[in-house]
């Protein structure tokens, strides 16, 4: 084997050693936990009160994929599409959910789920 060829077995490793961090590169910071003392409700699912991860499934795809699942990943209880939405002005971005209205003595209903430090949320299609 010649330098040259170790240079190039080099380079390609060093190509796909970045190629495989910025993929999973995509999926950080798409995931909350996300903790509610009551129950809350979500398209066709009441959630008891506890913790729960949210998460964006693919941010690299046009299609807004949010799963939610216990704090342990282990179980699903949502899975749906949603409509992109912007944080409004003013609204903190440790903020996490904002709720519709809820008739008495019903869950209420989570609207938009904002990831946490970012600017756009996740609007639930009820």
């Amino acid at each position: 084997m010649t330098i040259w060829d170790k240079v190039r077995i080099g380079l390609l490793t060093a190509a796909l050693g970045l190629v495989v961090a910025a993929s999973g590169h995509a999926y950080v910071g798409h995931e909350n936990q996300l903790t509610f003392a009551r129950p809350v409700a979500l398209p066709g699912v009441v959630l008891p009160a506890g913790t729960y991860s949210f998460e964006l499934v693919d941010s690299r795809a046009s299609l807004d994929l949010v799963v939610v699942r216990n704090r342990t990943q282990t179980k699903v209880f949502y899975m749906g599409f949603t409509n992109p939405v912007r944080r409004p002005e003013g609204m903190s971005t440790s903020t996490p959910v904002t709720f519709a209205e809820a008739p008495a003595n019903q869950p209420r209903p989570i609207a938009v789920w904002y990831e946490i430090g970012d600017s756009l949320g996740h609007q639930f299609l009820w």
